[in-house]
């Protein structure tokens, strides 16, 4: 075990502290006692190999720290890590659903917001971002939300900026990633917008936020959907997140149509359909 990593004991408790549980709910959950945990906690006793895979699922502890929690206590990680050039399958799949996108743009990030994959549709949204910010590997958070980047031409930076900053809050409490609050420091660090005016909502305002994009042809408005790999077992897949823009509205429809075709990007599938009818 590295000389800096706390054993096994600390690292228990604070991913027990981080979910709001008493000793007494964790056993509950996980078929112990109090005072087993408590011996555990205290380095009183060792857990065995399933003892920590069962805490660790009931804490709901990600894959990458559920095997520093096996190094801990003496065990060999249980998880493997490989690169997506490996992950043939997933890597397909993914690619799959990103072109079927299209027109609208979607990507694959990781844990820190890296996109890794992208179906790289309208590319007139990026013309005036800084390039240092358009080089690999491209941070969305940082590509949306940098004052070189996206943000003088989002129409709700104050708004969209609230939501990034939940979002990547939330993450920061649940992994304890050392990365996501370094990107959150960063992003706070931006220059902040006014106010959000809150006013009267309509439209898709009423149940999600939108992102709303000036462009030539006018403001483009997105929903967003986030999608994970259900039941992972490779940290690399786990980590993984699918971010995928959708039109909030019919005006956002006929504009892409137009960025595409100025593209040269294939008909909208909903525009083949009707053809085909």
């Amino acid at each position: 075990m590295n000389a800096q990593q706390p054993p096994f004991g600390v690292l228990l408790r604070r991913w027990r502290e981080r979910r709001r549980m008493t000793q007494m709910d964790l056993a509950a959950v996980a078929n112990s006692s109090t005072r087993h945990l408590s011996y555990l906690e205290t380095g009183r006793a060792q857990p065995s190999r399933e003892m920590v895979l069962r805490l660790s699922e009931e804490l709901q502890v990600p894959l990458r720290e559920q095997n520093v929690l096996l190094l801990a206590a003496g065990f060999a990680p249980a998880f493997a890590e490989r690169p997506m050039s490996e992950l043939t399958a997933a890597r397909q799949a993914i690619e799959q659903i990103l072109a079927a996108h299209r027109p609208y743009p979607a990507f694959a990030v990781n844990r820190h917001w890296d996109i890794v994959l992208s179906n790289r549709a309208l590319p007139q949204l990026y013309v005036d971002c800084s390039a240092e910010l358009l080089r690999p590997p491209v941070n969305a958070v940082r590509l949306t939300l940098h004052p070189l980047g996206l943000a003088p031409r989002i129409v709700n930076l104050a708004e969209w900026r609230g939501h990034v900053i939940a979002v990547l809050r939330q993450q920061a409490e649940a992994t304890a990633d050392a990365g996501v609050h370094t990107l959150l420091a960063e992003i706070m660090a931006y220059p902040a917008p006014g106010t959000a005016a809150i006013g009267d909502r309509d439209g898709p305002q009423r149940y999600a936020t939108p992102l709303q994009i000036a462009t030539e042809r006018g403001n483009i408005s997105f929903l967003n959907t986030n999608t994970i790999f259900g039941t992972p077992t490779d940290v690399t897949l786990s980590e993984l997140a699918l971010e995928m823009l959708f039109p909030a509205d019919a005006e956002t429809v006929a504009i892409v149509r137009a960025m595409a075709a100025e593209a040269g990007e294939p008909a909208l599938a909903a525009d083949a359909l009707a053809e085909a009818g």
